[in-house]
């Protein structure tokens, strides 16, 4: 078989399982999370939410960029996985004591006493998640969608029966606190087993310096990605209250659970798969432009289908007390729509090492973003979202003028590869929702309308249009089915 046909088979291989994964982690989040919301309130949502940021910066900094430094290696072995761990575990371990003593200042912040001990227990999880890093590493290096789809899918179920005991048996927002920690202790342990690696006791860490100034930059790109991503937590927790926080956060959630089905889909091959096509521009080219087909092809439809069902799926899931999360996602599902096609875009930049390019750009957008929040956040969160839209679309088009210094795509090509799956979810969506508020139903009868006539809709028109993408898909599976 030649390189190609390997090639092929591993990225096609690589989409389905990473399809499979993200669908069930999907459903699996949305079954556990209707649960946990029916039996919690808002507030203690936010509490858990204001604590996110702190989080995930942490998680960021011990992380260091290292998982996309070691998978953009071209040769790799055990030491260089070996030193990431060594470097990472104690950088955890010096985090989690500076934010152990910061906790006072957090809750002081926020002006709420409970978020000291919360903060303490919460903040475990990336000491955890610390010693995942060269195991995940490894199985994203060999392109193991598979292994990390059984992993991720295990501890989602376990840790979701966990936080669903604790909330029944009111411990509150200390359940949620506990599900994130038994998800990233289960998680961490599987990535183990199916590494199949171990750490030795060599203290060389040469490897970490070489990979530094590529990780350096990506961690800074990190850090600002999620203060992009969870600023709003931030000011609104101060501006307003926990409840605000909560239903941003609930709103969020569901978001997220939209747009990674994609995401999580292009971050499973799109790395890997432009690393080994990097030799031939021509063909890189023609892989990156079908790629982004693919990612519009999954993601418009999903995100503005979200969008005209946000109110009745929301309030027929978790009850009228998240009504103002109702209007907060379907803002967010517009922003959702393009962060896949920014994904793809910014994971290209990386394999092709412009790691300072990404972030840069990055910084750039998320201090537009900021100054943009600060000012508008006097006058409620739906106008603070409106700029955070805006600027997230127009950043694709900045995103594409770096790629076009590597490929010769012009932003013409890029219009007519995304603009019938962009006109025809609009269309559909827009459509299926102007048609069906007109008849005032119950919010049943218009989840289950607006369902029912949005989602045959959009491939058959595709299908009348011959498109590629859906053809190709269709073939693709059909020939999976037939060898089952």
């Amino acid at each position: 078989m030649s390189n190609a046909s390997t090639l092929k088979s591993k990225t096609a291989k690589g989409l389905l399982w990473g399809t499979l994964s993200n669908g069930a982690q999907q459903v699996l989040t949305l079954v556990f999370g209707i649960w946990l919301a029916r039996m919690l309130s808002t507030a203690d949502y936010g509490m858990v939410g204001q604590l996110t940021i702190f989080s995930l910066i942490a998680s960021t900094i011990q992380e260091s960029g290292f998982t996309a430094a070691l998978v953009n290696r071209p040769t790799i072995e055990h030491r260089d996985y070996n030193a990431v761990f060594w470097f990472s575990l104690p950088a955890s371990l010096l985090l989690y004591t500076l934010l152990f003593f910061a906790a006072p200042f957090i809750a002081n912040y926020y002006r709420d006493a409970r978020l000291i001990p919360l903060s303490r227990y919460l903040f475990l999880s990336f000491i955890i998640s610390s010693m995942s890093i060269a195991p995940s590493a490894l199985l994203l290096k060999q392109m193991k969608v598979r292994e990390k789809t059984l992993s991720n899918l295990i501890a989602m179920i376990v840790s979701g029966i966990v936080g669903i005991t604790l909330a029944y048996h009111h411990f509150e927002y200390w359940g949620i606190a506990t599900q994130t920690l038994v998800y990233v202790g289960l998680n961490t342990a599987l990535y183990w087993w199916f590494a199949r690696w171990h750490p030795t006791f060599q203290w060389d860490f040469s490897p970490v310096r070489q990979m530094f100034g590529f990780s350096s930059r990506l961690l800074i790109t990190n850090l600002v990605s999620h203060i992009n991503n969870n600023f709003f937590s931030l000011i609104l927790g101060r501006v307003y209250n926990a409840q605000m926080v909560g239903n941003y956060t609930q709103a969020n959630k569901w978001n997220f659970m939209g747009h990674s089905v994609v995401t999580g889909i292009v971050n499973g091959v799109a790395q890997p798969l432009f690393v080994e096509t990097q030799d031939d521009r021509e063909r890189q080219a023609r892989v990156f432009r079908k790629m982004l087909r693919f990612t519009c092809f999954l993601a418009f439809p999903i995100m503005f289908g979200l969008s005209i069902i946000s109110r009745e799926l929301i309030l027929i899931a978790l009850g009228e007390k998240w009504e103002m999360a109702t209007r907060i996602l379907m803002l967010l599902c517009i922003s959702g729509a393009f962060l896949p096609a920014s994904t793809l875009y910014t994971q290209f930049l990386l394999s092709r090492g412009r790691s300072g390019t990404y972030m840069w750009g990055l910084i750039v957008m998320v201090i537009c973003q900021l100054i943009a929040a600060i000012f508008s956040a006097p006058f409620g969160v739906m106008v603070m979202l409106l700029p955070y839209i805006i600027i997230n679309f127009l950043w694709v088009g900045v995103w594409h003028f770096f790629v076009r210094q590597e490929l010769c795509i012009g932003y013409w090509q890029v219009l007519c590869d995304i603009a019938p799956f962009l006109l025809v979810s609009v269309g559909v969506m827009g459509g299926v929702y102007l048609g069906i508020e007109q008849l005032k139903w119950s919010l049943l009868a218009s989840l289950l309308a607006k369902i029912v006539c949005a989602a045959p809709l959009y491939p058959l028109i595709l299908w009348m249009l011959h498109s590629d993408i859906l053809q190709e898909s269709i073939d693709y599976l059909l020939k999976k089915r037939r060898k089952v």
